[in-house]
Parts: C-alpha cells; structure tokens; sequence
C-alpha cells in the first residue's frame, strides 16, 4: 500500500467545467520513494500522515488523468 500510495488533481480554472487546468505531478526518482516509503512504513498504523499520503496519491493518480 505505501508503494501505491508514493507512486499515485484535477482542478477547473472559473465555472466553465471543460477548460480544466492539470496541475503537474512532481516525479521522484527511485530512491526517494524507497526513503518515504521506508519512513511510512515506521509510522504507526494510526498515524495522521498514513491518510494524507493516500489521498495525496488519489490526487496524483487524477492529475495524471487530467493531463491525459
């Protein structure tokens, strides 16, 4: 799941729905991501950070679908 969660927004610019503006997605090299996900795994299970990393990967995983 931590893997997921590092490797995974679309935002609408004014109230016209088809001109959505992408926001880019920061790509981390390899050993970045094994470093967050080494630190995410020593984290409690309950830990706040936990959930925010999985809605941070919803966004990235939309935002890469909005870019098409």
């Amino acid at each position: 799941m931590i893997a997921t969660i590092l490797l995974t927004a679309c935002a609408t610019g004014g109230s016209d729905p088809g001109s959505a503006v992408c926001p880019p997605v920061v790509a981390y090299d390899q050993a970045l991501r094994d470093k967050a996900a080494a630190e995410l795994e020593a984290l409690p299970e309950d830990a706040a950070l936990v959930g925010m990393m999985a809605d941070y990967a919803v966004v990235r995983t939309q935002a890469r679908a909005c870019a098409g």
